[in-house]
């Protein structure tokens, strides 16, 4: 779980430079086409002998993932990784309060709350669409959690997740192929783009399959509270945004909830 959070982050960090010339929606595009190509690879899913039962959640999946890259990506280009991503948490947060049946989980996923209500406090340069697409983006983090664990449970291997991120690539075609005309890549942006295909889509969507089919669901969401903290330190690092004070303790709050829930957790 923490490998594929800190791909992701990385990842996205990596494909944020890329805006410049591909734009949120060439750069998501891209990722969507690598992670299709390496999990057809990987996965190699018949996809003749799918049933209905077994179809319908994926192209839900492949719904969700688009559209949770997408706005995310547009998030970042908006408000910064550290705080997109943070709005992006209150997903997997949301599944952690309502499917908790301790207390103590519940005051932990509480104290991460506090701490994501400090990052997105409203100031006098906020972007309230940046943040409405970070909640836009945190409600597809929920469904992705829950649909990932349906599909790991009815397609055997990576076939769920190849034929998902299939589905989702073929959607996003025409419009790669837009950006592309209308704004020819660089090979700097494209490599770029590529590298957050991988390490933001292919390496965690994988992680992500085998993770949940023994991990349960709130323990999942609230082990990737560390997602903020990680956007966090790989956006200062490699694109340069920096946290004041407020934030970084709102963090330490996360992190804290977070171990506090793992260390306690009942097997």
């Amino acid at each position: 779980m923490f490998g594929s959070g800190l791909s992701n982050q990385t990842g996205a960090a990596i494909g944020a430079l890329a805006f410049p010339v591909l734009g949120p929606l060439g750069v998501v595009a891209m990722r969507q086409y690598v992670a299709a190509l390496v999990l057809l690879a990987v996965g190699r899913p018949r996809l003749r002998s799918f049933t209905w039962h077994q179809w319908w959640p994926v192209l839900l999946l492949a719904a969700v993932f688009g559209t949770m890259n997408l706005t995310l990506y547009t998030a970042v280009d908006r408000i910064g990784l550290g705080l997109a991503v943070t709005l992006e948490f209150l997903g997997p947060l949301t599944i952690a309060l309502a499917a908790s049946r301790r207390r103590l989980d519940a005051g932990c996923a509480v104290l991460a709350g506090a701490g994501v209500v400090v990052l997105m406090r409203p100031q006098p340069s906020t972007d309230y669409v940046g943040m409405g697409l970070g909640l836009v983006a945190a409600c597809c983090w929920a469904s992705y959690i829950l649909l990932n664990r349906i599909v790991g449970r009815r397609i055997p291997g990576a076939q769920g997740a190849a034929a998902a991120a299939t589905v989702s690539a073929l959607a996003f075609l025409p419009a790669g192929i837009a950006v592309v005309v209308r704004h020819p890549p660089t090979a700097g942006a494209l490599l770029c783009a590529v590298a957050a295909g991988v390490l933001s889509s292919a390496l965690p969507y994988l992680a992500d399959l085998l993770t949940l089919r023994t991990v349960p669901a709130q323990t999942f969401g609230l082990f990737m509270s560390v997602n903020p903290v990680l956007a966090a330190v790989v956006g200062w690092i490699v694109l340069g945004q920096t946290l004041g004070a407020p934030e970084w303790a709102a963090i330490g709050a996360v992190v804290a909830a977070n171990a506090t829930s793992m260390l306690t957790t009942r097997s």
